[in-house]
C-alpha cells in the first residue's frame, strides 16, 4: 500500500523537474534575445544620449549660468531670462522675423504640396516623372541650394529678376531690401521642402476609397464639392501631420538665412535659431545661447500642444 504514494510523489518530482528546466530553457532564450535586441539597440541609444539626451539637459543647466567658456561659468539663476525678455530688442526682433516666416512658408508649403498632389492624381501620363522632379529638391542639400538660390535673386544678373524682365516687370534688390529678403528666403524653402508634403498627400488621396467619388459622382456632386465633402475629410490626418511637421521645422529655420543673407540686411531675416548661433558661437554667451534655445523649445511645445487640442474638431481618423 505505501508503494503507490511513492510512486505518485516520483512522478510529481520529475514533472517538475521537467518544468523547471522547461522554464530554465526558455529564460535562457529570452535573456539571449534580450542580450541581442539590446546590442542592436546600442548604437542607437548610445548616440541618442550622446548626441541628444545629454546636449539638451546640459543646455538646461547651462541657461542658469553666464559662461564664456574661456572663464568658470557662474551661476546667475534666471538673469539669462530677464534679460532676454526685459533688455534684449533684438529677440523680439528675431522672434517677429520668425513668426513672419512660419505665418507665410507654413500655407504657402501646404497650399502648393495640395495642389500638386491632387494634379499629379489627376493625370495619368509621367506620373513618375514629375513627381520625382518635385521631391528632387528634398534630397538636395539646403546649404548648396541656398548657395543657389542666392545667385538668382542677385539684382542684376540673377534669374528671378532677369525672368520679371521678361514680362516688363522690374525686379527689386531681393537680399538687400529689408521688404524682400524674408520673402526671398520663404520662395526658397518653399521649392525647397514642397515635394515632401506633396508625397505624403498624395499617399493620403491614393487611399480614399474610389467608392465615395462614384457616389458622389452619381449625385450630381462636382469637383470642388468632391474635394471639399470627401478628398479634405479623408486626407485629415495626413495633412494634420504635414502642418505639425511643417510649423515644428519652420520655427528652426537657418541654413537658409545663413548663407543667403546671414540675418541681414538690418537683422531683417535673423531667426531664432540664428540668434543662438551667433549668442553661442559668436559672442561665446553660451548661458545666453541656452535660455534662448529653451525660449525656441517653449515656442514649439506649445503652438504643438495647441494642434494636438484642436485637431479633434477637424480631423477625421474615420
Amino acid at each position: 500500500m505505501s508503494v503507490l504514494p511513492d510512486i505518485d510523489n516520483r512522478e510529481a518530482n520529475r514533472v517538475g523537474m521537467m518544468k523547471l528546466a522547461t522554464q530554465k530553457k526558455r529564460r535562457k532564450k529570452w535573456n539571449s534575445e534580450a542580450l541581442a535586441g539590446y546590442l542592436f539597440l546600442a548604437p542607437n541609444i548610445i548616440g541618442f544620449l550622446s548626441f541628444t539626451a545629454v546636449p539638451v539637459l546640459v543646455s538646461l543647466i547651462l541657461s542658469f549660468y553666464d559662461w564664456e567658456m574661456l572663464i568658470p561659468p557662474i551661476f546667475v539663476g534666471l538673469d539669462n531670462f530677464k534679460n532676454l525678455f526685459l533688455n534684449d530688442p533684438l529677440f523680439y526682433q528675431v522672434i517677429k522675423n520668425t513668426l513672419y516666416y512660419v505665418g507665410v512658408y507654413v500655407p504657402f508649403n501646404i497650399v502648393a504640396a495640395m495642389i500638386l498632389a491632387l494634379w499629379l492624381c489627376s493625370i495619368t501620363k509621367g506620373v513618375a516623372i514629375y513627381r520625382t522632379l518635385f521631391f528632387l529638391p528634398v534630397l538636395a542639400p539646403t546649404v548648396a541650394a541656398a548657395f543657389i538660390w542666392k545667385y538668382m535673386f542677385e539684382p542684376n544678373i540673377g534669374f528671378v529678376n532677369t525672368f520679371l524682365g521678361w514680362f516688363g516687370i522690374a525686379g527689386p534688390n531681393w537680399l538687400g531690401d529689408t521688404q524682400y529678403a524674408m520673402l526671398a528666403i520663404i520662395i526658397m524653402s518653399v521649392w525647397k521642402m514642397v515635394g515632401y508634403n506633396m508625397v505624403i498627400f498624395i499617399a493620403g488621396i491614393h487611399a480614399v476609397p474610389t467608392s465615395l467619388y462614384e457616389a458622389a459622382k452619381i449625385d450630381g456632386a462636382n469637383s470642388w464639392n468632391r474635394f471639399v465633402y470627401i478628398t479634405l475629410p479623408m486626407l485629415s490626418p495626413a495633412l494634420f501631420f504635414a502642418v505639425v511637421m511643417t510649423i515644428i521645422t519652420s520655427f528652426q529655420v537657418f541654413d537658409q538665412a545663413y548663407i543667403m543673407t546671414a540675418g541681414g540686411p538690418a537683422n531683417a531675416t535673423n531667426t531664432i535659431v540664428m540668434y543662438i548661433y551667433e549668442s553661442g558661437f559668436q559672442f561665446f554667451k553660451m548661458g545666453y545661447a541656452s535660455s534662448i534655445a529653451w525660449v525656441l523649445f517653449g515656442v514649439i511645445f506649445t503652438v504643438t500642444m495647441i494642434q494636438m487640442k484642436v485637431q479633434k474638431k477637424w480631423v477625421n481618423y474615420d
